[in-house]
């Protein structure tokens, strides 16, 4: 089985950060958010993806020839945001059978095994969350025996509470990239994009079963806000450490954090909900609900509910921030 990865996006609601760093490579719970994906597809046996990259898609393969030098990558870049068909129509060549397909917004609690017990007559399987705020989502639509009939996106009216999250398994790939054709060919959407949803309701138009399969927890990596609430789950869970090396003098920690090798705090307080990266400095530093980037200071402060860049510099600044790499504040 291989794997279709769209990462074309710029991460507009993640700047400063994505002005430098592509949203999948930002860091949650003391990691980039892609790897947590890719170490799940490399535990199911995918050893062949291809990426769809745009913005900074030269500092994204470098990252995957470092870190994963294992896999079988392919590189395809889509020079026009046309959207989610688009990107994927870009990986056709590479693609003869099954395959996976992961968009890198959100991570997921999802049971991945089911690709590999799917009985013969289902096409394929959408992940996808039970949610109250319907009217967020696009939301599938199943019938009496679990197979989708229709995604509605943002539905107005209570059609279905089940959100699509971007993770799906399509085994007929070939029918696949006919709906994608069929959708590319019909023409695009209100802002100009192509939805690969469509060529999802061509599939089923012709009757294809596509499996609705539910996840235990869905973590959105897509603003700032979400973003701070994945690192807590993460810190929550098993993310949480304090490295041997943390200097501390005169500091207190409240649980769960996760301090990196060579941090040094000194009269600071740190948490809950807070990634301090390799070699953070404090000095009378409060934190919490916060992540900091490598090599960043932060003195004669208060930080809640922040995201400081790497090599940044903070000091007597009380409240909110939202700063990138190598950036200063002074209060």
């Amino acid at each position: 089985m291989k794997a279709i990865i769209p990462l074309a996006g710029k991460g507009t609601r993640l700047r400063p950060h994505t002005y430098v760093t592509p949203k999948p490579l930002l860091s949650v719970g003391g990691r980039p958010v892609m790897s947590y994906i890719l170490d799940d597809l490399v535990e199911l046996g995918v050893d062949e993806i291809v990426f769809v990259v745009g913005y900074l898609g030269d500092v994204i393969q470098e990252y995957i020839s470092e870190e994963y030098p294992e896999l079988t990558a392919h590189f395809v870049v889509q020079e026009v945001q046309d959207g989610t068909a688009g990107a994927v129509k870009l990986a056709a060549p590479f693609i003869d059978g099954d395959v996976l397909i992961v968009f890198v917004d959100t991570l997921f609690d999802a049971d991945l095994s089911l690709t590999r017990d799917l009985p013969e007559d289902w096409a394929g399987v959408i992940w996808a969350k039970e949610v109250e705020d319907y009217q967020r989502f696009g939301v599938i639509v199943t019938g009496e025996d679990g197979a989708m009939t229709r995604i509605v996106e943002k539905p107005k009216e209570p059609v279905s509470k089940l959100a699509n999250i971007g993770l799906y398994y399509i085994r007929d790939s070939a029918l696949l990239f006919e709906g994608i054709d069929e959708t590319l060919a019909a023409g695009s959407g209100p802002a100009g994009e192509y939805y690969l949803t469509d060529a999802f309701q061509y599939m089923v138009d012709q009757g294809a079963k596509i499996q609705t399969a539910p996840v235990a927890g869905w973590y959105d990596c897509g603003k700032k806000e979400t973003l701070l609430e994945t690192n807590q789950h993460l810190l929550e869970t098993d993310r949480g450490t304090v490295d041997p090396s943390v200097s501390m003098t005169e500091s207190y920690i409240h649980p769960p954090v996760r301090i990196e090798v060579g941090a040094v705090l000194e009269g600071s307080e740190v948490g809950p909900n807070v990634t301090l990266a390799a070699g953070v400095h404090l000095v009378n530093a409060r934190i919490r609900d916060s992540i900091v980037g490598r090599e960043a200071s932060v003195e004669g402060s208060e930080l809640q509910d922040s995201l400081v860049g790497s090599r940044a510099k903070v000091s007597g600044f009380r409240g909110t921030l939202n700063i990138g790499d190598d950036s200063e504040v002074t209060g």
